[in-house]
């Protein structure tokens, strides 16, 4: 199995990034192990702690419409070059936490995709330098407000509320180009999303460079890569899980999410 590498919250509240041993240990890192994170002689043990999402990025860069059929199922053309937006920090939320879905909304969509985390500081990068800019690999879920993301025309509402990017649950640094990713809702045998990643209009390495000719990518930064074919609502108490071969599963379910009373 390849190395499950982790950002932990311990029952005490101190922060690590570190290694996730098949014993459910960790073996804590003196620093994210994209900065030359080394082995420390602390280990915390199973249920002394809580899986955050791996990383915590400066910025989360999307990319729309990267597989064939899904830019289909959206009637819309294949983009000429990568379309991209972004999701806000405060999007992120990890494994196994809670997707609230928003009152402002009365369409919200799963979106499986794989997460690019970027290791190394990167600016106009050709794309075989972007591929040693690229330090690993994790599962995204880009939940979007559909109704919004129509009725706005810009992107940054429906993308943008709390929790509307789970991320996780772990980091690893290899991934077969054709792994295969696939979405499940609740107990269904049967995917609502299945691909290949060797299925994107735009590989992995060119995506990291264009982004990175117009602005720079830092370490820990993350790169959604696209969702495949499926997409589709999700209900209140409904849950998500989204695989990739070669990392693992992310799953979350999804909540209301209430506003505060008016005074």
């Amino acid at each position: 199995m390849a190395q499950r590498y982790v950002r932990v919250k311990t029952n005490q509240g101190q922060t690590y990034y570190g290694l996730l041993q098949l014993t459910s240990r960790i073996q804590v890192l003196d620093a994210p192990p994209w900065l030359q994170g080394q082995p420390t002689d602390i280990e915390l043990e199973a249920g002394s702690y809580q899986l955050l999402a791996p990383c915590s990025p400066s910025k989360i860069v999307a990319v729309g419409k990267n597989y064939v059929d899904h830019a289909a199922e959206m009637g819309t053309p294949v983009p000429k070059e990568p379309l991209l937006f972004m999701k806000p920090p405060t999007a992120i939320t990890a494994a196994n936490r809670e997707i609230h879905y928003p009152p402002q909304s009365q369409r919200v969509d799963y979106e499986g995709e794989l997460a690019l985390v970027i290791g190394a500081p990167c600016v106009d990068c050709t794309p075989a330098e972007a591929q040693g800019k690229i330090w690993g690999y994790t599962i995204a879920n880009d939940v979007t407000a559909r109704d919004l993301q129509k009725q706005d025309g810009q992107w940054t509402r429906a993308k943008g509320f709390n929790s509307f990017c789970p991320l996780g649950p772990w980091i690893v640094r290899e991934l077969s180009a054709g792994a295969r990713i696939q979405t499940f809702l609740n107990d269904a045998p049967q995917p609502v999303q299945s691909a290949l990643t060797n299925q994107m209009v735009f590989s992995p390495e060119f995506l990291v460079s264009y982004i990175s000719q117009v602005m720079t990518l830092l370490p820990g930064d993350v790169i959604l890569t696209g969702t495949p074919e499926g997409v589709g609502p999700v209900q209140i108490g409904d849950r998500v899980r989204v695989e990739i071969e070669g990392i693992g599963h992310l799953e979350n379910t999804v909540v209301a999410r209430s506003l505060p009373e008016s005074p």
